[in-house]
């Protein structure tokens, strides 16, 4: 019961790393290696908002997202707007960006005990025999609400069936008037937005140390690798499959373990199937 529960609440925890990352690159094709400085960023940001000026978390949460989806917002204009369509420039700037922001914040001297966020629920529950926070059930039914609710918004909205139309195919879409760099702009935006709600909820769990946005660019690559970077399915099912992976590893080997589970299944994945389990890219074979 306690590998079904926690490896659950872990499997929830990677998707959350995930999904603004994915719906990014599934939407414009940009792989957002800043993804891990930007979860991070928001949380000192909450914090700053709280122990500086004295806000209270319930208003110093939803301003600290909004601050990193306008950072995301910039990104692409400041720096991403000339390198558009080329991978690998878009990667490096976006590598470098991230590394910066979690440099500076080292620098700063953001780590040490005092900078944590304050849980949304206290106390806990027990579940078949296993004791479980109302922080994690809070985490857990998150996920599933994001979940539902991107969905509405990418088949019920302009804007979310704009994305779902640049997704299918970019020339029909800018031959029917859909601009290319303001969706691009968005979704980028909104990847933020994503991983900064991901750490509204997760970072209360620990204490913030710039280290860990490297950990979360790990754990959304891994994911995003395994259950195919363009799929949202996939993405849930890397998710469960690396959460429950990690799980087992640290209850039957160690938990030292669970950091290897992520990048073996990268190796593994790209390996045998390099377009993900659920990928629409062409496998290595039919490209030869």
């Amino acid at each position: 019961m306690s590998l079904l529960i926690y490896g659950l609440i872990n499997s929830i925890i990677l998707a959350l790393y995930t999904v603004g990352f994915s719906l990014t690159y599934g939407i414009s094709g940009l792989a957002n290696f800043a993804h891990g400085a930007l979860y991070i960023l928001s949380g000192y940001t909450a914090w700053s908002f709280l122990n500086i000026l004295g806000l209270p978390f319930w208003a110093s949460a939803p301003l600290a997202v909004i601050a990193t989806a306008l950072v995301g917002f910039l990104f692409y204009w400041v720096l991403l707007l000339r390198l558009r369509g080329i991978a690998l420039a878009e990667l490096i700037v976006t590598f470098a960006a991230g590394v910066a922001i979690l440099e500076l914040l080292t620098w700063k001297g953001f780590y040490g005990i005092r900078y944590s966020l304050p849980l949304f629920l206290r106390g806990g529950v027990e579940i078949g025999n296993v004791a479980v926070d109302y922080q994690r059930l809070f985490v857990v039914a998150t996920g599933i609400l994001l979940v539902i609710l991107l969905w509405l918004f990418v088949h019920h909205t302009k804007i979310g069936l704009a994305f779902r139309a640049m997704a299918q195919n970019e020339r029909t879409a800018l031959s029917i008037g859909i601009e290319s760099d303001w969706i691009g702009s968005l979704s980028l935006a909104l990847g933020s937005a994503l991983a900064a709600i991901a750490a509204m909820v997760v970072l209360p769990l620990g204490v913030m140390e710039s280290t860990i946005g490297y950990e979360v660019l790990i754990y959304a690559l891994a994911v995003a690798i395994v259950g195919g970077l363009e799929s949202t399915l996939g993405m849930i099912a890397g998710s469960f499959i690396i959460g429950y992976g990690q799980i087992l590893a640290a209850r039957y080997i160690g938990a030292k373990w669970m950091v290897i589970v992520p990048l073996a299944a990268i190796v593994l994945v790209l390996i045998v199937r390099p377009s993900g389990l659920f990928g629409k890219f062409k496998e290595l074979e039919e490209r030869v």
